[in-house]
């Protein structure tokens, strides 16, 4: 059985992860943004603060457990290998 890649690489640099590695990864990250956009424009970030809080913090938190899940493991990095 082979391992599959991971779809968000570590940083180089500090705790995280970078930019896609594959078009799944891409994938995800759209989903993201259109999402986010679609709570701006339906939301009315304006008029319902609250709202507009819960729902970006929502998908900013399925974002980070996609990146958990399919990433590579997160941890502090200096710059090397």
């Amino acid at each position: 059985m082979t391992k599959q890649p991971y779809w968000f690489p570590a940083k180089r640099y500090g705790w995280g992860w970078g930019p896609p590695t594959c078009w799944q990864g891409w994938a995800v990250v759209a989903v993201y943004a259109v999402l986010l956009v679609t709570a701006v424009v339906s939301i009315h970030p304006e008029q319902k603060h609250f709202l507009f809080a819960a729902a970006v913090s929502g998908l900013s938190l399925a974002l980070v457990a996609v990146c958990w899940i399919k990433g590579e493991p997160p941890r502090w990095r200096w710059g090397g290998k």
